[in-house]
């Protein structure tokens, strides 16, 4: 069995790697700058020159129709080198479109997607709507040809610099749960929306976004009206591949022996010892990713397969952090050093797209069958 990339994919790697170069300062990963989104913008304007944010899209749409281990490549790569993560837009957006979007809606946003020149950002998360979605309370009534939307969301990311949100919202009646939601798309200039900065442990920012009383057409629904969560489902299950690349854990630990060697830890036995405990977590979350890249490339369900994986490896930058910490040297606990803003970071990637709670009792549900009535 053979668990290597094609020569034609290691070539696509290389040219990822020689791109990046260019790139290295971007550090828009994590942006642990204010300003780390301007270089980021300008980083998917060349991806989307190059057609890099469209691998997987069919032809018909403009894409190059490539199998999802080209998007996997690019975006681990990306991830090594801290640069920057997948963009909502040309994937989970542009993948919800082609299936579910109208023909209108495909010829108006697909190409500026495709060219990296139009960013969203994903309004699903509420104060009491996070984990579970089927609870959104932001409303969408529908007023002739406008719906008329009011509520909240929180924890958004990027939508200080977005063009559009994704915005998933209630049409059906206040318990209709998943079966009353519709998917919308906003712009973010539209009078009626306020953007208020939710400051996050590593020094990031998130967002509030109010919507009071904001005037969107008809024609910004994405799908019918009430069949949201269908919309929102078969984007999430395209994009599992791309949202949690392996790699980045690798860095983490290479990163960690590097300071580990500077400090001059590395002569004590027991660091080593810990540091190759480290390294056989780091490859089971590459055969995790690649057991879920697999799954998806062949058209298998995924969602189990992804739950390890996001599992896995955000537990796992937790461990690589918590280790600095427990190894004893001060920097570890001081703030503005790398290793204690990679131990505030690790944190926030156990709770981003989808909490290790909501992954336990997903793999327990699905994997395992507990729970389920006999």
């Amino acid at each position: 069995m053979d668990f290597g990339f094609s020569a034609a994919e290691e070539e696509f790697r290389r040219e990822v790697l020689h791109l990046l170069e260019r790139f290295r300062g971007t550090q828009g990963y994590f942006h642990r700058t204010a300003d780390a989104w301007q270089s980021v913008k300008v980083l998917y304007r060349e991806l989307g020159a190059r057609g890099w944010l469209s691998l997987s899209w069919p032809t018909q749409f403009g894409g190059a129709g490539l199998p999802p281990t080209y998007e996997f490549i690019l975006w681990d790569e990306m991830a090594y080198a801290r640069a920057a993560r997948p963009p909502m837009g040309p994937g989970l957006v542009a993948k919800a479109l082609m299936s579910h979007g109208s023909a209108e809606q495909q010829d108006r946003y697909l190409p500026a997607l495709r060219a990296g020149t139009l960013n969203f950002c994903l309004g699903y998360s509420e104060p009491d709507a996070g984990s579970d979605l089927a609870a959104v309370r932001t409303r969408a009534t529908r007023h002739g040809e406008v719906y008329r939307i009011d509520g909240a969301k929180c924890w958004t990311s990027n939508a200080h610099w977005a063009d559009n949100i994704w915005l998933l919202a209630r049409t059906g009646e206040p318990g209709s749960r998943s079966r009353g939601l519709s998917v919308f798309i906003v712009p973010l200039t539209s009078p009626g929306i306020e953007i208020s900065p939710i400051p996050t442990l590593e020094g990031g920012r998130l967002n509030e976004v109010r919507f009071d009383g904001v005037d969107v057409p008809v024609e910004n629904r994405v799908g019918a009206e009430n069949e949201g969560w269908q919309v929102v489902g078969s984007a999430l299950a395209v994009e599992r591949h791309v949202q949690f690349p392996p790699k980045r854990v690798r860095r983490d630990l290479e990163d960690l022996i590097d300071w580990v060697t500077e400090t001059g830890l590395d002569t004590d036995p027991m660091v080593g010892q810990r540091l190759s405990l480290l390294a056989v977590k780091v490859r089971e979350v590459e055969a995790l990713s690649l057991a879920l890249l697999g799954e998806i490339t062949s058209g298998e369900p995924s969602a189990v397969a992804a739950a390890y994986h996001k599992l896995a490896g955000t537990l796992l930058c937790q461990d690589i952090a918590r280790a600095a910490m427990e190894f004893g040297a001060a920097e570890a606990v001081v703030r503005g050093s790398d290793v204690e803003f990679m131990w505030r970071q690790a944190i926030l990637e156990t709770i981003g797209g989808g909490t290790s709670e909501v992954m336990r009792n997903l793999i327990a549900k699905q994997a395992l069958r507990l729970g389920s009535k006999s």
